[in-house]
């Protein structure tokens, strides 16, 4: 089985008050939630990719996070990822490490990055039913006004056509795009599935909460 998770941020005290605001008293609590969480889903021989931001700690205690968690581990690299500075890191605790890839999961292409890309390699490819072939994955942003303003080039996006290759007919434009936040999942390494699930969810929720922000203000006017 093949999982995805990005922004664990592993050590980083400063997400406990600002930005995140993770709801742990200690970063200590935060790690050993989430070793727990991890090791709750992923198995020995389970591939996990990292989309970046896996630790804030040295290479000593990120060697010891990596010992810990099960399942094989990939990595693309993120910015908070320092330790991999360190020469004494032992590298060899991930398959492979690398800023960008690209790989197969059940029929379908997955695109990774720690940053989001809008206009990712396959983007406008479809199956003979219709559903989209290639799933761009990413991280960095966890939930900040970055997403929302994804969200919104997303709808000018879906909103808009192209002309299909061969046929020439007009169609929408496919954006499947997914921030793989660890907070969005509780921590937990997810499928490509469960996160599309996620997503769909995310978006029907915040569809929902547009709306009710909508007749409130209808009602103050």
């Amino acid at each position: 089985m093949r999982y995805y998770i990005s922004d664990c941020h592993f050590y980083h005290r400063s997400l406990l008050t600002s930005m995140d605001q993770r709801p742990f008293e200690s970063v200590e609590e935060m790690n050993e939630y989430m070793i727990s969480q991890w090791n709750s889903r992923v198995k020995k021989n389970d591939e996990v990719v990292l989309l970046g931001d896996f630790s804030w700690g040295t290479a000593e205690q990120t060697e010891e996070l990596l010992r810990r968690l099960n399942g094989r581990k990939y990595l693309i690299k993120g910015n908070h990822d320092l330790y991999l500075q360190d020469k004494n890191f032992d590298s060899s605790l991930f398959v492979w490490v690398k800023d960008y890839a690209e790989v197969h999961d059940n029929r379908r292409k997955v695109v990774m990055c720690h940053y989001p890309m809008v206009c990712y390699n396959g983007q406008y490819r479809l199956d003979q039913e219709g559903n989209p072939k290639t799933w761009m994955l990413y991280g960095h942003i966890h939930n900040t006004h970055d997403q929302d303003l994804i969200d919104q080039y997303a709808k000018v996006v879906k909103n808009s056509s192209h002309k299909r290759i061969g046929s020439g007919e007009e169609a929408p434009i496919p954006f499947q795009m997914i921030n793989c936040f660890c907070m969005r999942s509780n921590y937990i390494p997810l499928t490509l599935d469960e996160w599309i699930e996620v997503e769909k969810k995310r978006l029907a929720d915040k569809k929902t909460e547009n709306k009710q922000e909508s007749l409130e203000r209808e009602n103050k006017a």
